[in-house]
């Protein structure tokens, strides 16, 4: 193989690219290697190039019928699937004893989207317990995760601390229209939808002074900065449908919220419009935690989220640039 002058070779190189390039050699074409893997078909390219450059040779003949490994991707093969097969073996054996304990998924709250996705998880592993646990927030959740004390969570990978996102692997599920929830006597209350220009002059919850979710309260001051929008000061956080009766009556405050947030008492969930703002919603795990239940959980939010469009982004949308490629990177 000839060296490219531009990239000289790694005297590592990372394992996810031979795994991309076997997929492709096995499967032979892009598109299936991509679903094989659950990874945008982009991702799968930048990485494949990018094995290429490395290598300084080309892996396969593309023609718009047919992928065909070269004379040098032929060649690679069998060291690719038995340097695969030597990692799978080192993860499994450190994995075996975590099997058979319970794996914890923390879906943020009662009745959001999450909550379907561990669902149709149980269904395809019976023989495994996955436990709903509720840490309203990945920020929080993050901390769980890296302690051994959760396996898997959702919410806004991208408004983690890079420290911590290298510790961590997402899978993008859904890009989820926001939401408010007003008191029912609100001056807004009446309309079916809510324009965000109509909020300005309002002071609006999204979790300031938790700790557990700053990375939605980050999203929320990215989402008003311009709008005349202001995030409210810290509030006692409600907890159960009694106290957020109390405490919206007490403050009247409006809260920030994915779409799919549930009903509340004494209030109106309204849909943000004009643009419709994102909730960038990833699955989130450890990286190296190897389990049927993760892989369940990939592969029920693959699953809902091709059946039901969550990965179509909306054209009259609003989303950070750090979540857009978040969203769109390789997973």
């Amino acid at each position: 193989m000839s060296r490219d002058s531009h990239e000289p070779v790694s005297p590592g190189i990372d394992p996810r690219l031979l795994r991309a390039f076997v997929a492709v050699a096995e499967e032979l074409h892009f598109t299936r290697a991509a679903a094989r893997l659950y990874v945008a078909q982009q991702a799968l390219s930048r990485d494949i190039r990018r094995l290429e450059r490395i290598l300084g040779a080309e892996l396969f003949v593309r023609t718009t019928r047919q992928v065909t490994p070269t004379a040098d991707g032929e060649r690679l093969l069998p060291y690719a699937r038995r340097v695969l097969d030597a990692q799978d073996e080192l993860t499994a054996a450190f994995a075996r004893g975590q099997v058979s304990r319970p794996v914890l998924v923390d879906v943020n709250s009662p009745g959001l989207i999450s909550g379907r996705i561990l669902e149709l998880a149980r269904e395809r592993v019976p023989d495994h317990e996955l436990m709903a646990r509720f840490e309203s927030g990945l920020t929080g959740a993050a901390t769980e995760l890296l302690a051994g004390r959760l396996d898997a969570s959702f919410g806004r990978y991208a408004g983690l601390d890079p420290a911590v996102r290298a510790r961590l692997d997402q899978q993008p599920v859904r890009y989820e229209p926001m939401a408010v929830i007003l008191p029912e006597d609100h001056r807004l209350a009446n309309l079916a939808e809510v324009p965000l220009d109509t909020l300005a002059g309002e002071r609006i919850y999204a979790g300031a002074g938790n700790p557990r979710t700053r990375e939605w309260t980050a999203l929320a001051e990215l989402l008003f900065e311009g709008r005349g929008i202001e995030v409210a000061a810290p509030a006692p956080l409600a907890i159960g449908e009694e106290e957020f009766r109390r405490i919206m009556a007490k403050t009247r405050t409006p809260v920030l919220v994915a779409g799919s947030f549930p009903a509340m008492p004494d209030s109106v969930l309204r849909p943000l419009v004009d643009p419709v703002p994102l909730s960038p919603l990833s699955l989130v795990w450890r990286k190296g935690r190897v389990h049927p239940g993760i892989t369940a959980l990939r592969e029920a939010a693959a699953a809902l989220a091709e059946a039901e469009g969550w990965l179509q982004r909306p054209a009259d949308s609003w989303i950070p640039a750090i979540d857009a490629r978040v969203m769109t990177a390789r997973f």
